[in-house]
């Protein structure tokens, strides 16, 4: 049988717990079933860039080709670099 799970004051105290705890002492988790949230959105967090104005008129041209923002072309061309690189380690 499962442990029983506290009830929380906050968020923190909460974090605090399951920091320090092993939650397949509380949760059974051959019963748990995938979930999807399609409203979910990933935090974000504002970067500064420093890159050569060169580099950045043809990530603006390849955008246009493609009909997106040109932030948008670059989270995505570094999204498929970030995943071959881990794949290849």
């Amino acid at each position: 049988m499962n442990k029983k799970i506290p009830r929380f004051k906050s968020e923190d105290e909460e974090r605090e717990f399951w920091a320090t705890h092993d939650s397949s002492e509380h949760i059974d988790w051959k019963k748990a079933k995938r979930v999807v949230l399609p409203e979910l959105k990933p935090s974000l967090k504002t970067i500064s860039l420093r890159l050569p104005e060169s580099m950045i008129e043809e990530l603006k041209l390849l955008a246009h080709k493609k009909d997106v923002p040109y932030q948008s072309l670059l989270k995505i061309f570094l999204s498929e670099k970030i995943n071959e690189e881990l794949k290849a380690h």
